[in-house]
């Protein structure tokens, strides 16, 4: 199972939102970076996600889980990029922090610090054990 993160402002798409929508989940669209789209291209149903909330908040608030692979994203026109549908799974006790993970030397090569715009990244498996055992869980 390949680990991931999400990113969402939360003005846009929050979290609460996402719980909202339950097991149904909801289709994560509107990502128009090519990189980006080559990682949901690889992501497998039930790979599981850190979901950030970037720009407002900045910090790692919940894990979700894909539940449907790849397919075209409705919301793009020229129709080269894809989508994948994330329900939520569960919330940090405590929120992670960019603040907390740039900090950390555990995390210098994380992808969330090295390619910062980046709204879909990998994570590895340490550094997936690490935030959640930062977080609380």
């Amino acid at each position: 199972m390949a680990h991931w993160l999400v990113k969402s402002e939360p003005s846009t798409w929050s979290w609460d939102q996402q719980v909202a929508k339950g097991a149904k989940g909801e289709a994560w669209t509107g990502v128009r970076n090519h990189t980006a789209k080559q990682y949901m291209m690889k992501m497998k149903k039930g790979d599981r996600a850190f979901f950030y909330h970037s720009n407002e908040g900045k910090e790692i608030v919940g894990i979700a889980e894909i539940i449907k692979e790849h397919y075209p994203d409705p919301t793009d026109e020229s129709s080269k990029f894809v989508c994948v549908d994330i329900k939520a799974d569960k919330p940090l006790k405590t929120p992670v922090t960019l603040a907390a993970i740039k900090t950390d030397e555990r995390f210098a090569e994380m992808a969330l610090l090295k390619y910062s715009r980046l709204s879909v990244q990998p994570v590895t498996d340490a550094e997936w054990k690490m935030i959640c055992k930062l977080g609380g869980l």
